[in-house]
Order: structure tokens, then sequence, then C-alpha cells
């Protein structure tokens, strides 16, 4: 007689997404041999947008963004995690956040995904490449744009990013963004913020704009042509031997003056149990094991995970394997900002990023695109009320 349980989860397409949580289910497998965790995936951009709707109805496990809590608090597809997992394990994830990153997954008074997972758009450079042109790693905006007239910049530019790099450029500047349901910024803000953005992507080549952040660490650490990237989410993956040709160095990003530091929109990941699991104690103890932090500074990150515990970023040991990717990069995801997360969000976000991308291509007016996004961001907040 089988009395193998079977849960199946499903992830995104990259090895600091997917054969991380293969690790971890293979691993939970050889200690609970009646239980089987199989792991599929899907890609960066479904990550992003496609709704969690239906694969809760197909999936025991979802890895998700933060932005999904509201909806997922809204329409009850999730298990709220506080009721399953114990209270001292809750408290020390809370404890032990990198930023943000636990407190994302709050919403309504529940936990609804373990940030299993930490990341930001940080910077990306090649040393080697720096120092061949005889220059520094810029550290104002200006420093960016004339680093980037000499063919050295590069940028991830989808309409994802470039949205991203929007609010980034208004962090930048010190500015509150999303403080009233009316409109994302004031006028004088947005307005800078654009015309910010159009002169860095003026001395991006195009072909970025068809790049996500994968795509273009992928360009940065296979060929000799870029030395820098202002904001990319970070991947410790390319900062390790053996992962690509050439080591990426990634860093801080750069603010609007030298005294006054960058701040970009929080990543990363958390673990979700769907209601369409039927067996979530077992579920529970696993999503416990990947969570926890020997597992998250051992396993998770020997397989090519970039943990969301605290304590794997401070491990020093950690640290030196990954060129120093963590202890480079924490101050970053400290200051990193949470994205609104009401159940309509996320359709605002998923077609933001397009008018703003055939503005940076295509030019146009910058006052008649700020009254659009923020139309579309009044519009996203009825949608959901």
């Amino acid at each position: 007689m089988n009395n193998t349980i079977t849960l199946r989860g499903m992830t995104w397409n990259h090895s600091r997404g997917y054969t991380s949580m293969v690790a971890t289910a293979q691993r939970f497998h050889e200690r609970f041999p009646h239980v089987e965790i199989q792991w599929s995936k899907r890609s960066l951009q479904e990550f992003a947008d496609s709704p969690i709707d239906t694969l809760a109805e197909q999936f025991d496990f979802l890895v998700i963004d933060h932005p999904w809590a509201g909806f997922a608090a809204a329409s009850g597809i999730l298990e709220p995690l506080e009721t399953l997992l114990p209270n001292d394990f809750m408290a020390d994830q809370a404890a032990h956040s990198v930023g943000q990153s636990h407190q994302s997954y709050q919403f309504d008074d529940s936990q609804w995904a373990l940030a299993i997972d930490a990341a930001c758009p940080v910077s990306a450079s090649r040393p080697d490449l720096l120092q061949k042109a005889n220059t520094t790693l810029p550290s104002t905006f200006d420093e960016l744009i004339s680093l980037g007239k000499r063919g050295l910049v590069c940028c991830p530019s989808i309409p994802l990013d470039v949205y991203g790099n929007f609010l980034n450029l208004l962090k930048a500047a010190g500015e509150t963004i999303f403080a009233t349901p009316d409109e994302i910024i004031g006028q004088e803000a947005g307005l800078i913020a654009l015309e910010q953005l159009k002169e860095l992507a003026s001395v991006v080549p195009d072909i970025f704009f068809e790049l996500n952040p994968i795509q273009t660490l992928e360009v940065m650490s296979t060929t000799h042509d870029f030395a820098y990237a202002p904001y990319t989410y970070g991947y410790t993956n390319y900062s390790r031997k053996n992962y690509a040709p050439y080591l990426i160095s990634f860093g801080d990003v750069i603010g609007m003056t030298q005294d006054k530091p960058g701040s970009t929109m929080l990543g990363g990941t958390g673990i979700a149990i769907t209601k369409n699991c039927q067996h979530t104690e077992i579920a529970a103890q696993y999503v416990q094991y990947v969570a926890d932090k020997s597992t998250q500074a051992g396993l998770f990150f020997d397989a090519g995970g970039q943990p969301g515990h605290r304590s794997a970023w401070t491990n020093p040991e950690l640290d030196a394997r990954c060129d120093h990717f963590f202890s480079n990069t924490l101050d970053t995801l400290d200051r990193a900002f949470v994205r609104p997360r009401y159940c309509g969000y996320l359709d605002f976000q998923d077609n933001a990023g397009y008018p703003i991308h055939d503005f940076l291509r295509n030019g146009g007016n910058a006052k008649t695109l700020l009254e659009k996004l923020n139309q579309m961001y009044r519009e996203s907040h009825r949608a959901s009320a």
C-alpha cells in the first residue's frame, strides 16, 4: 500500500528561485520519506504579475511577492501562517527579518507567507572593467550620467523595471510616495523624477529596454561591454565563483546627492501554503524547515538561494563566498520601501510601466504621463473598493 503524501509547489525560473526549493524538498523527503514535494517553475514576468488565485487551486505551496498579501487576505486563497506555526518560530522570523521582508507579508493581522528570500534593486558592477576604463563607481546621479555617456552603463528597462526605477528615483530624492489613494506623487516631484529617468534612459543602450534583471546580469557577466548598472535586483549567484564567466560585484545605490542615500523598492519572495492543501500540518513543517535559520544559511544558500533570514546575511563565511554581497547591500535592504499591498495594486503595477516605457523610448509629454499614472492609480483603488 502506497502511503506517500505528494505536495506540489510553484516557484520562479532561476537558480535562486528553483534549485534552492528543489534541494530543500529533496532533503525534507530524506528526513520524511513518506512526503514527496514536487516544485514547478514559471518565468520571472509571470512571477511578477500572473494571478495567483488559479495557481492556488493547483498547488499546495506558492512562492509569491509581497504585493499579493492584500489579495490573499481578501480572497482567502492562502492559509494564515500564524495559525499553523509555533509562536517562538514566528517571533524569530520577525526579529531576524532583512529590512521589512517578513513584515511585508503581513496584512489584515495575518502572516500570509514567510520571507525565504530577500532582495531589492542594488547596484551591479564589473570592477575589472571600471579599472580598465580608469574610473570608479559613481556616487551621484550626475556621475552616473557621465559614466553612461562613456558607454559603460546598462540598466534593466522593461516596463516593470522602469516603473520601479521611477519610484526609486522619487525615494532617492526623499519624497513620500503613495501617501493617499489619489496620487502616487505630486506634480513637481513626479516631473523631476520622470525627466531624470529619461536622462538615464538616454545613456542606456536600446537592447536593455527588452531585458529584465536576470537577462541584464547575464549580459554583464558574459561580456566585457558594461561596467555598471545603477538599479538591478541583486543576485548572489552572479557574485559567486564558477556561476558565470565573470564575477559581478553588488553594492549600494546612489542618492541624488552624496549625503543622502538612495532607497529602492523591496522585492524578494515568500513561501505560502494554499487553502487547497489537504495536509497543512506537513506543509507547515516544510515551510518552517525552509525558513529556519540553519537551512537558510546552509542547504538553501548552497543550492543557489538568496536567504531571507538575517543571520545568513551577517554570516562572514557566506559573505566571503559571494564577494561580500551581503555586507555590501544589507544597508540597502534595510532602507528598502514596501510597495502598496491593497487588493487592486498589482493591476496598477502591471500596467503602469507601459506608458513610462513608451515615454522613454518614443518621447512625449511628462506632465500628461504623470496625470495618466495618477489616474490609473486612482482607478485601481476604486476597483478594489
